[in-house]
């Protein structure tokens, strides 16, 4: 059975005191999926563009963003990273700070469906993104997604 843990590699979490901008908040989210070749380096590049050009449209709730990109943007493989900043950084636009970015790479329109529930249905527990933010280590990060 395909649970949401699936979606991620044992790497794909970290978790970062700060984020000099929201550039680089990008850059840290897309760090594993680049290093384990599930997409092209250029796909990190490609949100910045459209987050500069359309703003951050990814944001889902104060404090969560889900930061991607079209597929085409050089997605070889569907994959989910998570990435917590525990300073948060600014996204601009009077948006709260984002402490939370889970990184999305779609390899189509279809393969991330399940993933999309499973984290609709996470991030829809008020007391599931507290624990979230306010986690210490990546195995806890790791725990919580396990739940779902």
């Amino acid at each position: 059975m395909t649970t949401l843990i699936n979606f991620f590699t044992p790497d794909s979490f970290s978790i970062h005191q700060s984020a000099s901008d929201w550039q680089h908040a990008i850059d840290l989210t897309t760090e594993s999926m680049i290093r384990n070749q599930y997409v092209e380096p250029r796909y990190s590049q490609a949100i910045k563009d459209s987050t500069s050009n359309s703003g951050p449209y990814y944001i889902l709730a104060p404090g969560i963003a889900m930061p991607h990109a079209r597929p085409e943007e050089g997605v070889k493989q569907t994959a989910l990273s998570m990435t917590l900043i525990k300073d948060g950084v600014d996204f601009g636009h009077d948006n709260e700070p984002v402490y939370l970015l889970i990184g999305l790479a779609a390899k189509d329109a279809d393969s991330h469906i399940y993933a999309i529930q499973a984290l609709s249905e996470m991030l829809c527990e008020e007391e599931c993104i507290e624990q979230l933010i306010n986690a210490t280590s990546v195995s806890e990060l790791q725990e919580i997604v396990k739940r779902y």
